[in-house]
């Protein structure tokens, strides 16, 4: 595999750099659409194109780096449902950003299947039009729900699945939950439309790194796009260390040495995934390097908590309120004059300055506000 220093990303001060592995970014845009005129642009000059929406901070897992059971146990407090923004003041706020040059919305949570009628967020979502429409589950309820999901207006699906071996997925989701499971919810979703289905495997060494090629095996030639994601210090309860990490030059150099793989062109500017594909046609992977190759410098997202906080980071420490404006008499101009403001201020680069200080400050946790 041929090696190139990237001039797009930037390396992060505290990067165990193991054997001088080093990973060849994808070759630059060509075409990408720019921003259109009217889209918000914060301090650093990025614009604003993505929601995603947590709809819950509930899940049915106690996925060890997520949502450890020594935090989240049997009397932990999850927020009341009169807290939770309705579907109707979520969709105000998606309708209000898609006049601001928003063009991709993704549900997240917590579960967001454990939501009770999300599909009928997903109807009201995809009547604003114009929108990428897409969903990240952990495949628990997904068999039975992918059909529904998708008569409702719902475009493509990301599955969560860190393992194939049975004994590590449910000591991972640490509830026993079997991977078989899993992949009937994948297949469902490809029968019902939701294609390509891209598949998550969050890499941490010394627990799932041995699967890294049984996964790779598993979805090669199948139409699915398996992606690595490395191990971060998102919150501050799944005990993060810089060891755990698996770098993505590693994981990209492993598969690398079984299937044969080249870059390719990022889909737009900002996508968070670089794309590789196999030599022999038979699909891709895409490798998400947050913690050794930080992409803050063109990063388009905007988190939407369940209770109606704004966040302008994943690794943001605090929101900001907007159920409050929303329930009160505020007239969309207001609220979008708020949406605004937050935007046009933001200069979140957590990724990029990232240090041992800064590992230990307060985050707000994977599990409430997704990924």
């Amino acid at each position: 595999m041929p090696a190139a220093a990237s001039s797009r990303k930037v390396v992060i001060p505290i990067v165990d750099i193991r054997d001088g592995l080093v990973i060849r970014a994808p070759a630059p845009v060509h075409g990408a659409a720019a921003a259109p005129a009217s889209a918000l642009h914060d301090r650093l000059g990025r614009p604003l194109r993505d929601l995603r929406i947590s709809v819950t901070d509930h899940c049915n897992f106690r996925c060890t780096y997520c949502m450890p059971k020594d935090v989240f146990g049997r009397d932990y407090e999850f927020l009341p449902h009169a807290e939770l923004l309705s579907f109707e003041e979520i969709t105000r706020v998606a309708r209000l950003l898609a006049g601001m040059g928003l063009e991709k919305i993704r549900i997240t949570g917590g579960e967001p299947l454990l939501r009770r009628h999300v599909e009928k967020l997903i109807e009201m979502l995809a009547g604003i039009g114009n929108l990428d429409l897409t969903l990240t589950t952990n495949g628990s309820v997904l068999a039975r729900k992918a059909a529904d999901l998708r008569a409702a207006g719902l475009k493509r699906i990301t599955v969560s699945l860190d393992s194939l071996d049975d004994q590590v997925f449910r000591a991972m989701n640490d509830v026993d939950f079997p991977v078989a499971k899993v992949l009937e919810g994948i297949d469902a979703a490809a029968a019902a439309g939701l294609s390509p289905v891209k598949v998550n495997m969050v890499v941490k060494r010394g627990v799932n790194d041995r699967d890294i090629i049984a996964m790779a095996r598993r979805f090669k030639g199948s139409g699915h796009i398996l992606r690595f994601i490395e191990y971060m210090d998102v919150g501050t309860t799944n005990g993060w260390r810089m060891d755990d990490v698996v770098p993505s030059a590693e994981i990209v150099r492993m598969i690398d040495d079984v299937f044969p793989i080249e870059p390719l062109q990022a889909h737009y500017s900002g996508e968070v995934a670089e794309r590789w594909r196999y030599r022999d046609g038979s699909g891709e992977i895409g490798v998400i390097s947050s913690v050794t190759q930080a992409f803050c410098h063109d990063c388009t997202r905007l988190r939407l908590s369940p209770e109606g906080k704004l966040f302008t980071c994943l690794f943001a420490g605090a929101g900001y309120d907007l159920r409050g404006l929303l329930r009160s008499d505020a007239s969309d101009a207001e609220i979008a004059g708020r949406l605004t403001a937050i935007w046009q201020q933001r200069s979140d680069r957590y990724s990029e300055i990232r240090t041992a200080e800064t590992v230990r400050t307060p985050k707000v946790e994977m599990s409430y506000i997704g990924g």
